[in-house]
């Protein structure tokens, strides 16, 4: 049975930093989703109607509309260069949705730069409900102006959010790393769940000291 393809009017774009740019989106009747699932997103315009990409859903499925937070690379000819590109009035195509981060209770997440996306509606989710006790997050980017929703997110975690700069501060071409001696002093406890999406290094190499520390395998959701 061929998947159904439905066409998004964009409704507003705005951009929250240099290069990450936020859709709101016309949301189809009857479409829902949970905090954590993506979809397939292609531009509306000759030659792209077939370069589908995954995107995250950051809106609540209780909303009357989409909302996708997208890192732009205008460095080269993509499908995020052609976002870019395109306000309100402009038109998405979206097909499927399916699972990326399932929530499974308490935890702490762990994101590196727009890795935060699949946390985002997950968050609004369980604030908006009452249910963010024993949340924690730790966020990864290059420098502060890089933060995706860094006063929403002070506001849902409050105590529980902190931020990590890799590059602030950094003499020379090298970067900062998060090590076994930042999470120590940053978690202590690894008896806990963990969340962790980012760049394939990023993930590969918080797991491998989450696990290294004393996490269990089946509590990493990655």
């Amino acid at each position: 049975m061929p998947t159904e393809v439905y066409p998004l009017k964009i409704l507003d774009t705005d951009y929250l930093t240099h290069n990450v740019k936020r859709f709101v989106v016309e949301k189809p009747a009857g479409f829902s989703y949970i905090p954590g699932q993506s979809t397939h997103l292609a531009v509306n315009l000759p030659g792209w109607e077939d370069q589908w990409r995954s995107f995250t859903f950051t809106s609540l499925n209780s909303w009357n509309y989409l909302e996708f937070i997208i890192k732009i690379y205008d460095d080269h000819q993509g499908v995020t260069q052609q976002l870019g590109k395109l306000n309100a009035g402009a038109t998405l195509l979206m097909k499927d949705v399916f699972g990326t981060i399932n929530y499974k209770g308490p935890g702490i997440f762990l994101a590196g730069g727009t890795g935060i996306t699949p946390f985002i509606a997950i968050f609004r989710a369980l604030y908006h409900s009452g249910n963010m006790r024993n949340i924690g997050l730790l966020y990864s980017n290059h420098y502060h102006e890089d933060v995706i929703l860094q006063e929403e997110l002070t506001q849902m975690l409050g105590r529980g959010y902190v931020d990590f700069f890799s590059k602030e501060g950094v003499i020379g071409f090298g970067e900062k790393r998060i090590n076994r001696k930042f999470l120590v002093e940053t978690i202590g406890d690894f008896d806990k769940r963990f969340y962790v999406c980012g760049p394939e290094t990023f993930v590969n190499d918080i797991s491998n000291y989450l696990v290294e520390l004393g996490a269990r395998m089946d509590a990493i959701i990655i």
